[in-house]
């Protein structure tokens, strides 16, 4: 197996793993985007009835934006685990040379649930679907 090879291969999966972690933080950014927009276009009607309705909406996309995170940091991982193989095995192995499929390394990492709720994507999106719950429920 030439070294070059190998160079060339790693170069690949670690473009897709640039642009996953490169997808999620824009994905960051975005959602601190719309809720500052949407909290200044409702700043006049934000401690009226409308409050309810205004946090209400902002719920979804921290959901939505949530979610979608935790897709591109769970493929990340994924092609991090084929990185990692690729790296130990390919000077001994011409298997799926090129290849990004990254199923057959999908069980080391941990479910899009559990990723949801680790440490690096709680605080940021779980804190503040928390906060607009507990607004919700204290302007009532």
């Amino acid at each position: 197996m030439d070294r070059e090879v190998l160079h060339k291969e790693i170069d690949l999966i670690q473009g897709v793993i640039n642009r996953m972690a490169s997808n999620s933080f824009m994905l960051k950014g975005w959602l601190i985007s719309l809720i500052a927009v949407v909290l200044a276009l409702s700043k006049d009607s934000l401690f009226s009835c409308n409050a309810i309705f205004v946090c209400s909406i902002l719920c979804f996309p921290i959901l939505i934006f949530w979610y979608l995170d935790a897709f591109f940091l769970h493929r990340e991982k994924c092609y991090r685990a084929l990185y990692e193989w690729v790296i130990k095995n390919r000077m001994n192995t011409n298997d799926n040379l090129y290849s990004l499929d990254y199923r057959p390394h999908q069980k080391k990492v941990k479910s899009l649930f559990r990723i949801m709720f680790s440490k690096t994507l709680f605080p940021f999106y779980g804190l503040s679907f928390i906060l607009l719950i507990i607004v919700i429920l204290f302007i009532k």
